[in-house]
């Protein structure tokens, strides 16, 4: 080709732009600091923003593999499990919930979905679109789920899941976990293939409530890398024991996704027989890095201290809230959250009126409710990073500010 039909061809090609760069693109990015006070994300802390910002390496390379088996490890210390189908997501928690439900469940089979607030009628939503069979159990946020009922709805269902959510943060409730796997395996909950499988969301929870998968024999565990683990969202830890493989790796057919397909993913993070990991999809290299950083934190820290620093800090919290003569959502200190906290919306007050003045005069952000707490409560969320007597006292300060300047109106 001559040089001046190839010149001929370029000037054509741009002749045939008519829209100009925007000019927000000629524009630096700017983003504010936030005090993230409310159900996540959290600040991250500068190891993990810096863990973040290392080079880009490929998604196939062996180094990468290796960060991979630590994020695992990691995981596995988390979660206090030893199951070897331990892996990170690529995506938020919900890419989890979907793999978790898509992978374990077929169409026509009973899945149980405990509903206390938006998490339960998320999972509810997505095994129905599926094809599944679902049953719920419903309470008004806040309510939480005893054994005795558990247990009747399972025996009368017979599902092949049963989904709990570890930490509501929609309405600030840690429900308990002790026993419920115990149904869940009962001899009498048995349908004609499978067990039922216990479920459990712990992306609220995990790092600051006390959570145990092997002990408290959770077949399925999965969390979020942006609550108290500190990382930015993006990455989905989860685990599945041996039970949930079986049920997993022997379909009738195939699961809905290829993406979340654990047949997939399992040989991406090096779980299966194979002895070559195969191109599925490239992962999020750079969320990886900040999300096994954030493992190292945790490890380094320990998980009880952990435990131990967030139930502090919200005692601190809650005290400081009742001292300014708001009441708290939850009423039995044992069922609260202590990574998120839901205080009852004042009397008189515009909960939107409050949250927009401490975001513009303290720049602290917290939020209302989710789901069917919304106009119920308004939530603080202090984790991880942000999990401080000092972050406590400056929630407190903007609370008492706004609840000075905001208009109370009667009835």
């Amino acid at each position: 080709i001559s040089s001046a039909t190839l010149g001929l061809r370029i000037q054509r090609a741009m002749s045939s732009v008519n829209i100009p760069p925007p000019e927000c693109m000629l524009r630096p990015l700017e983003v504010p600091y936030r005090y993230l006070f409310g159900p996540g994300p959290s600040n991250v802390p500068p190891r993990i923003l810096a863990a973040g910002a290392r080079p880009i390496i490929g998604h196939l390379h062996t180094e990468m593999y290796e960060i991979m088996n630590d994020i695992k490890r990691g995981i596995q210390y988390a979660f206090q499990t030893n199951n070897h189908m331990t892996l990170a997501m690529s995506g938020s928690g919900h890419t989890a919930m979907e793999c978790a439900v898509f992978n374990t469940v077929e169409p026509g089979e009973s899945v149980l979905v405990s509903i206390n607030g938006v998490w339960g009628e998320r999972v509810a939503e997505i095994a129905e679109r599926m094809g599944a069979k679902v049953h719920t159990m419903v309470k008004s946020p806040g309510g939480y789920f005893t054994t005795e009922e558990i247990e009747k709805a399972l025996a009368k269902h017979k599902p092949v899941l049963f989904f709990l959510t570890h930490g509501e943060s929609s309405a600030g409730l840690a429900h308990p976990v002790d026993n419920v796997g115990d149904l869940c395996t009962s001899v009498w909950v048995i349908n004609a293939e499978h067990n039922c499988l216990f479920l459990v969301d712990s992306v609220a929870s995990l790092g600051a409530s006390p959570l145990l998968m092997d002990q408290q024999k959770i077949d399925i565990l999965y969390t979020g890398s942006q609550k108290a683990l500190n990382a930015p969202p993006g990455t989905a830890p989860i685990s599945f024991n041996e039970r949930a493989c079986h049920k997993m790796f022997n379909r009738k057919i195939k699961p809905v996704s290829y993406l979340l397909d654990m047949t997939h993913l399992s040989n991406y993070w090096g779980n299966d027989s194979k002895s070559a990991r195969e191109y599925h999809h490239t992962g999020p290299v750079s969320g990886f890095f900040a999300l096994r950083e954030s493992l190292a934190i945790l490890a380094e820290k320990g998980l009880e201290n952990s435990w131990r620093q967030h139930r502090e800090v919200a005692e601190y919290l809650w005290k400081g809230i009742e001292d300014l003569g708001l009441k708290l959502f939850i009423k039995d200190k044992d069922l609260r959250l202590p990574s998120v906290t839901t205080i009852a919306i004042p009397d008189g007050y515009d909960w939107k009126e409050l949250l927009a003045y401490m975001m513009k005069h303290h720049q602290v952000e917290m939020t209302g409710g989710l789901g069917p707490s919304i106009g119920m409560v308004i939530r603080v969320g202090l984790m991880g990073y942000n999990c401080s007597k000092f972050n406590a006292d400056k929630a407190l300060t903007a609370l008492a500010d706004a609840l000075k300047h905001c208009p109370k109106r009667r009835g």
